[in-house]
């Protein structure tokens, strides 16, 4: 007799374990651990997961599986082993680990369907009204009408209406049919099979002899070309004379684009010298995180292309991943045009459809390398060679809901058990990995120079308060503004960076200094003109823009700060020959959009491409010689200590837009506070020192990479069970860490409302705590019943990127 050890798709405290059933008869040898099965739980149907297959259990009562979701695992056993660690890490259950592996479209949801078991003339007249002429309905569709309810609860009773719990996923395949004339055959007796008298049958027949004598053709090819109705077609079916078949089809996202094919570029001494002991390592399988630091343009992209090319010449495979906001049509391309269909491509751009064909793709291992964001770290290849994380400062990597993982460490346990390479590349990385670099953890390659020796561009920083002592009050300084007018003349191109999305930052009354905030969360709404809106940029509340202050009737409203709209109506009154492509969560929203706005400035029919965060990664255009960082100060006024890090980061990628061909660039960054060490090293782009000097900043904190932190966040729509709870856990944790472990808090969060629910939270600073998560997890478990009844959250994060 066969069980399986199952992990059922409940995400709680109390069935975050593996439920034992029994292996049916007729899929014995059929299953296998990483299957999705349907089983009973309680009086529900629900997925879950195979772990495990045992012949013996402890259980006294073990109830059957019900169905059987897949015909091949979709974890495979080492993807099975990673969500056990993953659960083990983030603190998470071990359902959400899975769930988070596989593609949308698989996480099946139960389905409550009520079916009728006898002729529905039988049936009172408010059952026959909810049914019509069906003979079954889904609850979620019936009316909540207490008559209606207590009549279907008697007719379940009595055996009349049966209730059943189905589990479907959204994986629908794409199919299309095709028709062959019949083989070995010959042309009379096919003739012969479809007789003389149906003429237009006899005519569709020879037509396909005539044009598709061997080959499958898709039906509404012969339709439309030939000239046939399906009804005729079908008679030909019937009678034997043409065989019809249902083919599987991919969504391609990539179906209209051609990529012309790229041959491995001749590499520059420094590339060579960091390539070697990547390819070494991927040719004798060993196990080692290689840092890559290249300067923006130093060609790192080609690196990457040639250490896949020897990965895929071993027969191996590989990933690569990119931050979400640079996973631009230009990355793909670099890649499609290198590799071509050994290519899937895995972001959030594409439909859930798409995903799914391109996921599988991987798992049918048709294709030999996988490109997305966070997620693609998951991609089930079985023979990886390779994982590249490109960017690999990028907060984006960091998933902030459960689980809570960061994708490096993904990738350093799936290297590990493949005994493969890990290469992390970026000209600015983060001090918590340069750090393990500089200790030998990692293997530092460095790339100083840009390809062709180009020089990087020149930083000009802008001192705004003295602009305004000028009484300079535009958005512009004049001398960025100058150095635009050049660019127009010379038909150059020009990118100015804004790391804010809307018109305004805040609206606020000036007689009494009232500011619009959202009624749900502590924040202030943020001015969109386009429909003259207030938007809540947390929870999506939205009301109309007033003309009168609610506090003091005064109507001295005024906007405050910049957003990207208001800086594409200055531009437009200031330059009006400027053509201006704006770039931001607002017009790039709708599918393709991102593209099309790239691909139109790249093509030269823009001059200047205005844009949030999006606009900072991985552009390659030759004719920007002109980069302007419009509020250099934006992210350094956060309430986070990687404020200055993250500044440094962005300023060096934006000024990496800039004079990466044979036109000398320039960078222009405003800011209202220039003697910033991040500013100041990042217009020498001087990376070094800026580590050194944040290091100091970090050490004297007591920060990464000096410590490890955890955060504990407790959110309720009582202020005062937020309180009780998050001092209940402080103390405890006092207990029971080591005196060297600080704990930091209960405070209230940065933003101390969201969503209706305040915020409190805990920060745990920590060297070598080696039962952390094991006492995480009790706090977890205690509160169990509360957040389960009460609405009562607690999130715990083992890396915190956000402290917001």
């Amino acid at each position: 007799m066969m069980f399986a050890q199952i992990v059922v798709d409940v995400p709680a405290g109390q069935t975050d374990r593996l439920f034992d059933y029994k292996v049916p008869e007729s899929l014995q040898g059929a299953v296998s651990p990483g299957m999705r099965v349907v089983v009973p739980f309680g009086p529900r149907k629900l997925q879950g997961f195979i772990i495990r297959l045992t012949e013996n259990t402890t259980v006294k009562k073990v109830r059957n599986i019900d169905e059987l979701l897949d015909v091949t695992p979709v974890l495979t056993p080492e993807l099975l082993d990673l969500g056990s660690w993953l659960s083990e890490e983030t603190i998470c259950y071990q359902i959400t680990a899975y769930q988070s592996m596989i593609p949308a479209a698989m996480r099946a949801k139960a389905k409550k369907v009520l079916y009728l078991q006898e002729e529905i003339v039988h049936f009172p007249v408010f059952i026959q009204t909810l049914f019509g002429k069906r003979s079954s309905i889904e609850w979620n569709k019936v009316p909540m009408d207490k008559d209606l309810l207590s009549l279907i609860r008697k007719e379940v009773r009595d055996g009349r209406i049966l209730l059943e719990y189905e589990v479907k996923d959204q994986a629908r395949k794409q199919s299309y049919k095709t028709i062959q004339v019949t083989p070995k055959k010959s042309r009379e007796e096919l003739e012969g099979m479809a007789g003389n008298r149906a003429k237009k049958q006899l005519e569709a027949l020879r037509w396909l002899l005539e044009h598709y004598p061997e080959t499958p053709v898709p039906l509404k090819q012969v339709e439309a070309e030939g000239g046939f109705t399906r009804a005729v077609l079908q008679a030909l079916v019937e009678k034997g004379c043409v065989v019809e078949k249902t083919i599987e089809q991919y969504r391609d996202p990539f179906k209209d684009k051609e990529f012309q094919k790229t041959v491995p570029l001749s590499l520059t001494n420094d590339q060579a010298e960091v390539l070697h002991p990547v390819r070494e390592a991927v040719g004798t399988q060993t196990h080692e995180t290689f840092l890559l630091r290249g300067v923006t343009g130093s060609g790192k992209t080609e690196v990457y292309l040639q250490a896949i090319q020897k990965v895929i010449e071993e027969g191996k495979e590989a990933i690569v991943l990119v931050p979400e906001i640079s996973l631009t049509p230009q990355m793909v391309n670099r890649f499609k045009s290198r590799f071509g269909s050994q290519v899937a491509v895995l972001h959030s751009a594409l439909s859930i459809g798409e995903k799914y064909d391109e996921w599988r793709k991987i798992q049918r291992k048709e294709v030999k390398v996988a490109v997305g964001a966070r997620s693609a770290v998951f991609a089930p290849f079985e023979k990886l060679g390779l994982i590249i994380i490109d960017e690999e400062h990028e907060g984006s990597y960091k998933q902030e809901d459960h689980p809570r993982y960061h994708a490096k460490d993904v990738a350093i346990w799936r290297g590990r058990y493949h005994k493969c390479p890990v290469l992390l590349g970026s000209a600015t990385p983060s001090l918590e990995s340069f750090a393990r670099a500089q200790k030998g953890v990692y293997r530092l390659l460095e790339l100083n120079n840009r390809v062709n020796n180009f020089p990087m561009p020149e930083v000009e920083l802008v001192d705004m308060r003295e602009e305004l002592k000028n009484g300079n009050r535009s958005v512009f300084s004049n001398i960025l503004l100058e150095k635009l007018e050049d660019r127009l003349q010379k038909g150059e191109q020009v990118v100015l960076f804004l790391n804010r999305r809307g018109y305004s930052t805040f609206v606020m009354c000036r007689s009494c200094g009232f500011v619009t905030e959202c009624p749900h969360c502590e924040i202030s709404l943020t001015y969109h003109h386009v429909n003259k809106q207030l938007k809540c940029h947390y929870c999506g509340h939205e009301e109309s823009m007033v003309n009168k202050c609610p506090s003091c009737d005064s109507e001295h409203i005024r906007f405050f700060g910049t957003g990207t709209q208001k800086v594409e109506e200055e531009l437009t009154r200031l330059l009006p020959t400027a053509r201006v492509i704006r770039m931001d969560v607002d017009t790039t929203s709708r599918k393709g959009a991102h593209e099309k706005l790239l691909t139109k400035f790249g093509s030269g029919q823009a001059d200047i491409l205005l844009g949030t965060q999006m606009i900072a990664k991985g552009l390659d255009f030759p004719n920007i010689t002109l980069a302007g960082v419009l509020a250099a100060d934006t992210l350094l006024n956060l309430p986070d200590f990687r404020a200055p890090e993250r500044t440094f980061q962005l300023l060096t990628q934006v000024s990496g837009r800039a004079g990466r061909d044979k036109l000398k660039g320039e960078v222009v960054i405003q800011t209202y506070n220039p003697e910033h060490y991040s500013i100041v090293h990042a217009k020498e782009h001087d990376f070094l020192s800026f580590s050194r000097q944040e290091m100091t900043q970090r050490k004297v904190g007591g920060y990464p990479p000096y410590f490890f932190l955890a955060l504990i966040t407790v959110s309720h729509e009582d202020l005062s069970q937020v309180i009780t709870t998050s001092e209940k856990i402080a103390s405890h944790l006092r207990e029971r860490l080591s005196i060297q472990t600080k704990v930091l808090g209960p405070t209230v969060s940065p933003i101390a409302r969201l969503k209706d629910r305040y915020r409190y939270q805990c920060m745990i600073k920590y060297r070598n705590e080696p039962d952390l998560t094991k006492t995480l997890r009790e706090i977890a478990d205690h509160f169990q019943s509360e957040m389960a009844k009460d609405k009562l959250f607690i999130s715990i994060d083992m890396n915190p990127h956000m402290f917001m």
